[in-house]
């Protein structure tokens, strides 16, 4: 008997679960629902979660980026990073859940964090 294969939601969530897990231990971080998704603030959006939005295929999370990282990560892996809709004019940058280990993801998330954070509580972060 052949198990059958998980559910596209399901995988979202595990998908949006590490994300979570990753951006709630950040300092000041918390979590809302954005155009459907889950958003983390540190005042500002540091990451916000894509799931299939508009059945675009992504399951992925979107940050902000330093000037000129978005398009060296999507030169360098096209798979694993793409150019989003609506922020990616701005620098941000789309991250492919299931391409990257949970060691990149917390880097990346934490860089996101760094750049809107405010300064006192970048401090926290060591």
């Amino acid at each position: 008997m052949r198990t059958p294969k998980p559910k596209k939601a399901d995988q979202g969530k595990k998908l949006i679960e590490r994300v979570r897990k990753i951006c709630l231990a950040l300092p000041g971080a918390t979590e809302k629902l954005s155009h459907g998704e889950p958003t983390f603030f540190v005042k500002k959006v540091f990451a916000m979660c894509s799931t299939n939005h508009h059945h675009d295929g992504h399951f992925a999370v979107v940050v902000p980026a330093a000037i000129g990282v978005q398009q060296m990560l999507i030169e360098r892996a096209p798979e694993k990073f793409y150019r989003p809709p609506y922020v990616g004019g701005a620098g941000w940058v789309g991250i492919e859940l299931n391409r990257v280990s949970d060691e990149e993801l917390a880097f990346h998330l934490q860089e996101a964090w760094r750049l809107i954070a405010p300064k006192k509580l970048q401090q926290d972060l060591a």
